[in-house]
């Protein structure tokens, strides 16, 4: 595999310093722009991160010297030194969709965290396990934009990856109806307890527009192509509540499922374990060797234990059994700015990179 010439748009935030420290050494891709908004533009990254740095690790050597430049104003510069962007931008919807829009018709492609552009219709939303041939969508967006190398390709949204990757190896028995409660950690709001010190022994029941995109997101992962644009799946039926918990990272949901032909215990813990998704076939760099893994212990997952597993590109699972309501219910967790954020991204950029939509 050849070396790409990478950007990250929005590299000065939580997901964007997630993505420079997960493309450090990264044997595919090498960042050659950091960008973020006018603010930091001119500093160092060093300089533009300083009090800031919320990572665990220290900030990679090989970008502390780089400049930081203006997303905006240096977008034409930027798509002349890049094969393509990951963006994660923190601007209003409307700008983060002109933007990205901007950066597609310079040619230069955009692997998108943002979800300015989830609900258009000819932009995949690429779970890359789930839906990897949503990219065929891709030709006829060029064919909007105008474009011949440029286009937008958009990861989920952070709550739906804790449970629709343990839900998407079912399908096979009628996926039904779906309720949801998530509790999310303050990294998926760019806080840590020093800089949100209120979330220290608090719950709060309400993460603004995330409902929405935990119901109606699923669907357009499930969906199909028909002609020109990604047709949203009919079922299941999802219903969510998701609140804010006193957690560094890790995203947890409670779910519970019901079917058309109920499977039994054993043969969802089977088709969990015996899952692979596109990305375990081509073993992408950054892809888990194992997706879905279940606990038989009643009191995992747990974040503080598990957020990590398989360096947090996996999802752990637990507490399956039957419910008075539902056919089943289960427990399961997923990083939420390695798998939910950052680390997904870098994976949709893989599989993109493996099917030479960025040659």
């Amino acid at each position: 595999m050849k070396t790409y010439k990478v950007g990250v748009i929005g590299a000065t935030g939580m997901v964007g310093q997630r993505l420079v420290t997960l493309l450090n050494g990264h044997p595919w891709f090498k960042i050659s722009v950091l960008a973020a908004s006018e603010r930091s533009a001119g500093s160092t990254y060093e300089k533009a991160v300083f009090g800031r740095w919320a990572m665990h690790g220290p900030i990679p050597e090989e970008v502390k010297s780089i400049v930081v430049l203006d997303a905006e104003k240096d977008a034409e510069r930027i798509a002349k030194e890049v094969d393509f962007v990951f963006c994660a931008i923190n601007l209003d919807r409307e700008s983060t969709r002109a933007l990205e829009e901007k950066y597609a018709r310079l040619e230069c492609p955009v692997m998108s965290n943002n979800s300015a552009n989830r609900n258009v219709s000819d932009v995949p939303m690429i779970i890359p396990e789930i839906n990897p041939e949503h990219m065929e969508i891709v030709k006829f967006q060029r064919e909007r934009l105008g474009t011949k190398r440029g286009f937008i390709a958009v990861k989920s949204n952070c709550s739906i990856q804790s449970y629709v990757p343990a839900l998407h190896p079912l399908r096979e028995f009628g996926l039904k109806k779906v309720l949801v409660c998530t509790y999310q950690a303050i990294s998926g709001a760019g806080k840590n307890f020093a800089r949100w010190p209120e979330m220290v022994d608090n719950v709060i029941p309400y993460i603004s527009g995330e409902e929405t995109k935990s119901e109606l997101e699923p669907l357009k992962i499930w969906g199909k192509i028909y002609g020109k644009e990604i047709i949203n799946a009919d079922l299941p039926d999802i219903t969510s509540q998701c609140l804010r918990v006193p957690v560094s990272d890790g995203h947890t949901a409670a779910v519970f499922v019901s079917f058309k032909q109920k499977p039994s215990i054993d043969e969802i813990i089977k088709r969990w374990a015996e899952f692979k998704g596109e990305p375990q076939l081509l073993k992408l760099p950054s892809a888990p060797v194992q997706l879905l893994k279940y606990f038989d212990e009643p009191d995992r997952p747990q974040a503080k234990l598990d957020r990590d597993f398989e360096n947090g590109m996996g999802i752990t699972i637990g507490r399956l059994r039957e419910d008075s309501q539902y056919d089943y219910k289960f427990v399961s967790l997923s990083h939420n700015t390695i798998r939910g954020a950052a680390g997904g991204n870098i994976l949709m950029a893989e599989l993109f990179a493996a099917k030479g939509f960025f040659d």
